[in-house]
């Protein structure tokens, strides 16, 4: 079904929309693997696929058929009220993929509210409310997940927010000795910070937040919404580094566009009944849907795709800097989760990549963002850098 071609559907969201948004004037009807296409019939290369939603690219056969069927046998069953078949399937195959130490999930619809269980997790087993986070870091918008976002523009409007939160430098071990007590109830960072650039942990970072946490007392909780769920070439960019966290956050990719979240919890630090809750989590076509992208991943060996693609792609992006200094200050990343930071304002690159039919997002005001499909093939991924050789020309 596309949409009416007697409705202006620009100007309809913006007239009725709640005014959070303010997306380009495009209105996107379909999309097939890597593509989509707007109401006028122009083709692009999705390069960004919903901020990493789009794990198995737009309208997978293995997916729409799961979510048909399913559709047709059961949408909701509530697990507060009564157990499900599909979703112990996914609790089964999230336990298979995650680190051995993470063996229990709550399930809900989306990163943020994952977050938000992982902070009442940290209070409810410490007896503790202050927290430490990363400056750059992103981790939502509700209030509780806002207290622990950096960006001052999403902030300010809000505050006073709900939790004590103390920010540090990304990447600084000192900052963190130093900010980590006995009163932290949790240090909560991505594994790869992707609103504020495309920037991975460092080891010694990474390694010195388990070791705090565990001389200290608090919890660690890695935020892999954005990072997780194979982008990285692995199912979760912290195994890259050998540190497994108390509380590991997912989303995003999980659901492969509908959706999903889930929170990765030692045994140690789960919920008691009736302590959190979620009407929609774990609905059984939202499980179907993430154990559909898993099994999918696993079937048509995906991560190993990521990886190898990502490196091509990430040596394509730096042969570009290489070639043209004085427009590309950096490249950044790990799989298929990749930035360019250009010396000027992304968005002019942005709009231009655009008309010649590739989608990408931005990272703050100079980095471009690309988050393709698993799916990407080397030929689509060398039209894209074609594309930026011409843009940055």
């Amino acid at each position: 079904m596309q949409i009416s071609h007697t409705l202006d559907a620009v100007q309809t969201e913006a007239d009725h929309g709640s005014g959070a948004y303010a997306p380009i004037p495009v209105v996107i009807v379909r999309g097939q693997g890597t593509r989509l296409w707007d109401e006028q019939g122009k083709e692009y290369l999705d390069f960004g696929s919903g901020i990493g939603v789009a794990a198995l690219g737009h309208a997978h056969p293995a997916l729409t058929h799961a979510l048909s069927e399913q559709a047709a046998t059961l949408m909701t069953c509530v697990n507060g009220y009564y157990h499900n078949d599909v979703r112990a399937q996914l609790l089964q195959a999230l336990e298979r993929i995650t680190p051995s130490a993470l063996s229990r999930f709550f399930l809900c619809n989306s990163g943020t509210e994952a977050i938000e269980a992982a902070l009442k997790l940290a209070r409810l087993h410490t007896g503790r409310t202050r927290f430490v986070a990363a400056n750059g870091g992103f981790h939502g918008r509700t209030l509780g997940a806002l207290s622990a976002t950096w960006k001052p523009k999403y902030r300010k409007p809000f505050e006073p927010l709900l939790l004590e939160v103390h920010h540090v430098p990304f990447n600084d071990v000192e900052a963190l000795e130093q900010t980590v007590t006995e009163e932290t109830a949790a240090v909560l960072l991505e594994t790869v910070q992707g609103e504020a650039g495309i920037h991975p942990a460092t080891p010694a970072y990474l390694e010195a937040a388990r070791r705090l946490c565990d001389e200290r007392g608090a919890l660690l909780i890695l935020d892999e919404v954005q990072c997780g769920m194979g982008r990285s070439g692995t199912w979760f960019a912290c195994e890259r580094y050998g540190v497994i966290p108390d509380v590991l956050c997912a989303a995003k990719a999980l659901g492969g566009g509908v959706p999903a979240g889930a929170v990765a919890v030692r045994e140690g630090f789960v919920f008691k009944k009736g302590q959190h809750g979620s009407t929609y989590g774990g609905n059984p076509l939202a499980a179907r849907a993430a154990l559909t992208v898993i099994k999918t991943i696993e079937g048509e060996g995906l991560l190993e795709h990521v990886a190898r693609l990502g490196e091509y792609f990430k040596s394509g992006l730096q042969a570009l800097a290489e070639a043209q200094p004085e427009k590309v200050r950096d490249v950044r990343g790990v799989g298929l989760m990749l930035a360019l930071e250009l010396r000027q304002k992304a968005g002019p690159a942005l709009k231009a990549l655009m008309e010649r039919g590739v989608l990408a997002i931005t990272a703050g005001a100079t980095t471009l963002r690309f988050l393709p499909p698993y799916i990407v093939t080397q030929s689509e991924v060398d039209e894209v850098l074609q594309a930026l050789e011409a843009v940055l020309a």
